[in-house]
């Protein structure tokens, strides 16, 4: 994988004080650009249909409406990008709406900015960045007994499975490989890539990517090397 790529990152913060201080940590970062900045939603759409970054860092609670809101839309719209929230709101209730609106991070504020930026940098390379303190729920609510597993294996794999070329690329990006990664190791074009995570989208019935790796790993479709 690329490891010099930088990554452009579009930032959702209504605080001012807040705002201006990731938007400093995101630019003094070697390996990542602050490509626009909002305060509200209505900006945020504005400024989205102008520029496609790699990452959305997202608040939930904003002046006209939800960070989780955008992230949906921005799911919808352009798939590959990766969304990350940063917000005080640590209830399952919130921290569950984001992840099934298709967000792959979720950090808490009363956590240290300081390592924000390899957050943001890890969360491209494929890691699902959580906060500790939401983590144990996360754990409790996603992750079914091995019987229930197993069941739901037997019960689904028929109607849900995926081509050759779909587990493929969908090995690749559980391994953190970008789209544009994945299409030069298959040789195919990145429309050609997005096109095939469409499909498994709609036959794992998901909306995101950590979503697909994790039904696929379940019905036994792809394999996790979890060693690392």
């Amino acid at each position: 994988m690329n490891d010099s790529k930088v990554y452009s990152v579009f930032l959702l913060e209504d605080e001012k004080s807040t705002r201006e201080r990731l938007a400093a940590i995101i630019s003094e970062h070697p390996k990542l650009q602050l490509l626009a900045e909002a305060d509200n939603c209505a900006r945020a759409r504005h400024l989205l249909n102008d520029c496609s970054p790699d990452v959305l860092l997202a608040d939930i609670g904003l002046p006209d409406g939800s960070g989780i809101d955008i992230i949906r839309e921005v799911q919808q719209k352009s798939p590959e990008m990766e969304a990350m929230v940063l917000t005080v709101f640590g209830d399952e209730e919130s921290v569950v709406t984001a992840l099934e609106a298709g967000a792959t991070g979720y950090l808490l504020k009363d956590q240290s900015f300081d390592q924000l930026g390899d957050s943001v940098v890890s969360l491209m390379h494929g890691e699902s960045m959580i906060s500790p303190k939401v983590a144990r729920f996360l754990l409790k609510r996603f992750v079914p007994s091995a019987q229930e597993s197993v069941e739901a294996s037997r019960n689904t794999t028929a109607d849900r499975s995926l081509t050759d070329r779909e587990c493929e690329v969908l090995g690749l990006i559980s391994k953190g490989y970008s789209y544009n990664e994945v299409g030069e190791s298959l040789k195919l074009s990145t429309n050609t890539i997005r096109a095939h995570i469409r499909n498994i989208y709609r036959k794992l019935a998901v909306k995101s990517r950590s979503e697909a790796v994790f039904e696929a790993a379940q019905l036994g479709l792809i394999h996790i090397d979890r060693s690392h």
